[in-house]
């Protein structure tokens, strides 16, 4: 990642400054220091974000929701089956993916889980609704215990 931010910010200096000298092919300090950091933070805040379908994969795979997915259909005889959607997207005050697991019935679905999935790094998080609360996958797999 750094070495990729260097050739960016490298490659950005390179174009900014008139006075680099070619034959030499040396960046000096005082380029790097010409260079804005706004460009640099805004490259590594995009690499490291999720995307919409990834997010939506991290909440499927989860064996939580995998085991539910056959229970339903077990139980159902096949009739119906599990539905995942990505209910919402990220903005700057809520970081995340908002992804829903429901019931997908021929006339109407209901809704069995909500997660927020953090677009920055993929943390996943499931809403209690008891509590109406988003908490820890691992409180989760506690309370499933009970």
């Amino acid at each position: 990642m750094s070495s990729l931010l260097m050739s960016v910010g490298c490659q950005v200096a390179l174009s900014q400054n008139s006075n680099y000298d070619v034959k030499t092919g040396l960046i000096t300090a005082q380029t790097l220091s010409e260079l804005n950091p706004a460009n640099i933070v805004k490259i590594a805040e995009l690499t490291n974000k999720i995307d919409e379908e990834t997010a939506l994969n991290l909440v499927w795979k989860l064996p939580q929701v995998q085991r539910k997915a056959r229970e339903i259909v077990r139980l159902s005889k096949g009739t119906i089956k599990l539905g995942v959607v990505v209910d919402g997207s990220p903005t700057a005050n809520e970081p995340y993916y908002t992804v829903r697991i429901f019931e997908n019935q021929s006339d109407y679905d209901s809704t069995i889980y909500w997660f927020r999935v953090f677009n920055n790094n993929g943390l996943i998080e499931v809403l209690d609704v008891i509590e109406n609360k988003y908490i820890s996958l691992d409180e989760w797999q506690e309370q499933l215990k009970r």
